[in-house]
């Protein structure tokens, strides 16, 4: 299933602090292990850990992230001005403002979200990936 995804935060932590891949759906598995899929991770995701694990919230050091990363080949993607400004018309389905510049900035560039959070569903041509 060759493509760009853009990943929720929690797939990631999910991977490095779980048992891995075990309580991930078999479509996602798939995406994640196929050569040709280029996974995405937002700064803004990349901001969420770090504050998360800041104060306490996620067990998770900048270097086990980074390793995580690196071993599923999972890109940084870079926030822009245009995924910012996709954000003034998003609807309030969701008040977390890591999540909704997730969402924001795919809309924007139009990639499809792998994602549990039922919220992201609400979202009008978000193309949302878990089952």
């Amino acid at each position: 299933m060759a493509g760009r995804f853009l990943l929720d935060t929690h797939l990631v932590v999910d991977i490095a602090t779980r048992s891995g891949f075990e309580t991930i759906p078999v479509r996602v598995r798939r995406i994640l292990e196929d050569p040709d899929a280029e996974l995405l991770l937002s700064v803004a995701s990349e901001a969420e850990v770090a504050i998360q694990s800041r104060i306490g919230k996620l067990q998770l050091t900048r270097s086990e992230f980074a390793t995580v990363c690196a071993s599923a080949s999972i890109l940084s993607y870079p926030l822009r001005r245009h995924h910012a400004d996709r954000l003034f018309d998003l609807p309030m389905h969701h008040s977390d403002p890591f999540d909704r510049l997730i969402i924001s900035t795919a809309l924007a560039d139009d990639l499809p979200v792998i994602s549990r959070d039922k919220q992201f569903r609400k979202y009008k041509d978000l193309r949302v990936i878990w089952q």
